[in-house]
């Protein structure tokens, strides 16, 4: 990607990379398991953002 991007884009990307995390460990254990994955998990491999 270039190295000189909109603000707004690297705003996206930003909080793209942000919420793209597992579930902590005490939510788990807050649930007793029932939450175990998170539904808006995503890989850079299999799916894109729009931008």
């Amino acid at each position: 990607m270039a190295r000189n991007k909109p603000v707004a884009m690297k705003i996206r990307l930003l909080k793209a990379g942000k919420s793209n995390r597992r579930v902590p460990a005490w939510v788990m254990m807050k649930t007793n398991r029932t939450v175990l994955r998170h539904p808006k998990r995503r890989s850079w491999r299999h799916s894109n953002l729009k931008e």
